[in-house]
């Protein structure tokens, strides 16, 4: 499946409870904001997390008749027929109605995947520009990239799923000449620094150099996210309380900042109609800055 247009940015990772919805979903909303227009897939037949953001987010806008911004969403379905050939010419044609429908419209296509391998997950690893795949701080968690020799501790064997990765990272290469920037993301860092934490970010920065891949800092543990969900709301949602159904906390702010940072660290591109948008509001700010000093200096 050859595309050109949108870049896609697919959040994956073999392992459940690391992020990977709540991440893809405030990656959506925030690209969102700055002016782009996003389009979310669903994969994950089981879970389906992010469809339920989706539709949380679209009933509590109804419900209280706000103008939020909203991507452009499917839910793609596991084919369950007798044939698996037939059942993945099936999934393989659904993924294809949907990255064509808004390939051309669409200039960010976002994709959460499954905690585990399933056809539709290694057809979308094969089309990312961009791989999200976020890993909770713990030495635990470090295995679902690869086992770690216990006296060296370097990389020892990759797992299942960084095995997946670059065989999509191949096939990508061979069919465009084009590779996957892949980033490791760690989540839930905590905020005081401790042996377990500087044995993770050595190990995570060895794995990384084995992978040929980039090591950037999530989300810390926070309640909010949990919180947000129930009405689809994410931290770059205005914080007021007809918004949130409730007062904002710190907690709000110190979580944007995070993501904020998250997506200065993707590096993602920037399309000539976000550029050329981004310096009018550029170039608005200076001449207003400019007004601002001029009136200041006159009334001294």
């Amino acid at each position: 499946m050859v595309r050109q247009g949108a870049h896609v940015i697919v959040v994956g990772n073999e392992k459940g409870g690391s992020g990977k919805s709540t991440t893809a979903f405030h990656l959506a909303i925030y690209l969102l904001y700055q002016g782009y227009k996003v389009a979310s897939i669903d994969v994950d037949s089981r879970q389906q997390t992010m469809t339920h953001y989706v539709r949380n987010r679209r009933n509590w806008a109804r419900s209280k008749g706000l103008g939020l911004p909203h991507t452009t969403h499917f839910h793609l379905p596991v084919a369950r027929g007798d044939s698996v050939k037939e059942n993945h010419r099936v999934e393989f044609d659904l993924f294809r109605q949907a990255i064509v429908e808004v390939e051309q419209s669409a200039e960010f296509i976002v994709i959460d995947t499954p905690g585990f391998d399933t056809n539709l997950t290694r057809l979308a690893h094969s089309l990312a520009d961009t791989l999200v795949t976020p890993v909770n701080d713990s030495l635990i968690d470090l295995n679902v990239m690869a086992q770690i020799d216990p006296v060296t501790g370097e990389p020892r064997e990759l797992s299942h799923y960084a095995r997946l990765v670059q065989r999509a990272r191949s096939e990508r290469l061979a069919i465009d000449g084009r590779n996957i920037d892949w980033v490791l993301v760690r989540n839930r860092i905590s905020m005081l620094s401790s042996r377990n934490m500087r044995q993770v970010q050595t190990m995570l920065d060895k794995i990384a150099l084995r992978l040929g891949c980039r090591v950037a800092d999530g989300i810390a543990e926070r309640v909010i996210f949990r919180s947000l969900f129930a009405t689809g709301m994410t931290v770059f949602d205005p914080l007021d309380d007809d918004l949130l159904g409730g007062l904002p906390s710190m907690s709000h702010v110190s979580a944007r900042q995070e993501y904020r940072n998250l997506v200065a660290a993707l590096n993602l591109p920037e399309s000539p109609k976000a550029k050329a948008r981004n310096e009018i509001m550029r170039s608005a700010r200076e001449k207003d800055l400019s007004q601002f000093i001029h009136m200041a200096q006159t009334d001294s």
